[in-house]
């Protein structure tokens, strides 16, 4: 049975049989969508599409400890598309804020000099404006401890960030980029910057499994897909051809999110489907959300 199907059958049970067939769509919407799609300025349509699912109070809860992931591994300017912008950060994050959250981590393990990344990003000075301290480059050993992957494939342990392994709620917040390995870097793939030695996806494990195998354990609850711009080649450091959507998506499951980027989206100068992209064909296939495009209820708006 179809979600939207499900939703009908569930508001016939509570006494809205009779409504018309349009309207009872419209209940089923207004359960909120899977994904929300928003064209507008980076905050305003941050905030509408996290607002169309729910809002961030459906995702963090007053008192919870939070860590926020965006891309922020190169020392390049935003308009590269190489990074989040800074501005659909500083929003997740001051919604983060007015829902209560009690601890806020942005964290990533940069590629490029840390310093030269946070500053050329925009990212940390957003943070900074929002509460001072909480950005973070995450490089020595120290910060990290191992944990397990028990339902791992391939990769069944890693050095975690300790924030991570703390937090009541991790949100990926990627900008919609290419990869040369992965193919797309999005919320799912984005979740590699949260451990110690990614090295080993690429050399020792099959990269899409060991993508899976994190999310297994890093699923995140929230997924902010920064479209404003979108690396559609030579990704992920760039420089390549940077469209300009002026998108922002948002979902509760991270695979569907990152199915809607890769089909809304051109990529190497052709359409793709989410199932042509390895590591979100096995996501779906582990039951780590859906990449059925037919299948979800998606809301596009503009702000």
């Amino acid at each position: 049975m179809k979600r939207r199907d499900f939703l009908k059958w569930q508001m016939a049970g509570i006494g809205l049989i009779n409504l018309p067939l349009w309207a009872l769509d419209a209940q089923a919407v207004e359960a909120f969508p899977d994904v929300a799609v928003v064209k507008g300025s980076p905050a305003a349509a941050t905030r509408a599409a996290v607002d169309l699912i729910g809002g961030m109070s459906r995702f963090v809860k007053p008192g919870q400890k939070v860590v926020v992931k965006p891309n922020m591994s190169f020392a390049r300017a935003p308009d590269t598309a190489t990074n989040t912008h800074p501005e659909v950060v500083r929003e997740v994050l001051v919604m983060c804020k007015e829902a209560g959250a009690s601890k806020i981590r942005v964290l990533d393990h940069t590629l490029h000099d840390s310093e030269q990344t946070l500053q050329r990003s925009g990212i940390r000075d957003v943070c900074n404006s929002i509460e001072p301290g909480i950005c973070h480059h995450l490089e020595n050993t120290s910060f990290y401890q191992d944990a397990d992957l028990p339902e791992a494939k391939e990769m069944h342990a890693n050095a975690f960030m300790l924030d991570v392994l703390e937090a009541d709620v991790i949100i990926a917040v990627p900008v919609a980029k290419s990869h040369s390995g992965a193919g797309v870097s999005l919320a799912l793939k984005g979740q590699m910057g949260l451990i110690y030695d990614r090295k080993i996806m690429h050399s020792r494990y099959d990269l899409a499994t060991s993508i899976v195998d994190l999310a297994v354990r890093l699923k995140p609850a929230l997924s902010v897909i920064d479209a404003t711009r979108v690396l559609t080649t030579n990704g992920p450091s760039g420089p390549g051809n940077v469209i300009t959507p002026g998108e922002v998506i948002a979902s509760a499951d991270p695979v569907a999110a990152d199915a809607t980027a890769v089909a809304s989206y051109e990529w190497y100068g052709h359409k793709m489907q989410p199932r042509q992209v390895a590591h979100i064909r096995l996501a779906h296939e582990r039951g780590l959300g859906t990449m059925d495009i037919d299948a979800l209820i998606t809301k596009r708006t503009s702000v």
